[in-house]
């Protein structure tokens, strides 16, 4: 399992965000870096920049991974995360 950071804006809109949406970002994380393999994961590259999204409902988490480390960068709603 890989080593999860969450930057300070990261974490900030998941104490912002309601408890339920938080709660389904946190898991599908941990999922993710549990196995990045498992097609259950909704993970695309960037197209314009480095990193990954992660698709959770109507939230996007943009990420980057590298060695044994996922580094969450920004977690926003559909609309305002790119």
């Amino acid at each position: 399992m890989k080593q999860i950071i969450y930057s300070k804006q990261a974490a900030r809109t998941l104490a912002r965000i309601p408890a339920n949406d938080s709660q389904r970002i946190l898991k599908k994380v941990r999922q993710y870096a549990a196995d990045p393999n498992s097609q259950i994961n909704n993970v695309k590259k960037l197209q314009d920049r480095p990193g990954y999204r992660l698709r959770v409902g109507d939230w996007r988490v943009i990420f980057d991974e590298y060695d044994n480390v996922l580094d969450v960068e920004k977690i926003a709603s559909r609309g305002s995360v790119y």
